[in-house]
């Protein structure tokens, strides 16, 4: 895919970038769990306070057939890090490279910021994703198990507000 561009994304982008979501969330088993939105996502990265960036890969006539979803995070150990949140290529085109050129947008961005550090995650049955991460020489932790509270959750735990 030599006439591929790898670019940064824009907020025109969107429509396209949030129909590749949806595509991984059919890839994952997880479909309904998608509640994200056009507007979620044009507020969320092109509002006044921006929390994600991304780069997409573009064909010559603008079909995006891959996006890298990233985010700045802190590490109280090892201070900025990077966090890559999802990295998605259309299901007919995987394997062809495109997924490691966005990856290797996302990392000389980690650089450019000067983070410390470069994260994400795979499911443990997504071994394409796995070896791929392998071939490259990163580190697979299995000592981490991972948390998180759904909005429901979140409004249903018991806590006092800080001013």
């Amino acid at each position: 895919m030599s006439n591929l561009t790898i670019r940064r994304g824009q907020e025109a982008d969107l429509p396209q970038v949030l129909a590749l979501i949806q595509e991984l969330a059919e890839y994952e088993r997880a479909p309904h769990e998608v509640t994200n939105t056009l507007a979620d996502m044009q507020r969320d990265g092109f509002g006044p306070e921006p929390i994600f960036k991304f780069f997409v890969a573009e064909q010559p006539e603008g079909r995006i057939i891959g996006i890298a979803l990233y985010y700045t995070a802190y590490s109280t150990w090892k201070g900025r890090m990077l966090y890559l949140e999802d990295l998605v290529v259309t299901e007919d085109l995987r394997g062809t490279g495109i997924g490691k050129r966005l990856f290797d947008a996302v990392v000389a961005e980690a650089r450019h910021t000067g983070a410390n550090r470069m994260k994400w995650q795979v499911l443990e049955w997504n071994e394409p994703a796995i070896g791929f991460y392998k071939k490259i020489g990163a580190n697979l932790d299995p000592e981490w198990h991972n948390g998180n509270l759904t909005a429901e959750q979140l409004l249903a735990y018991p806590c006092e507000v800080v001013q």
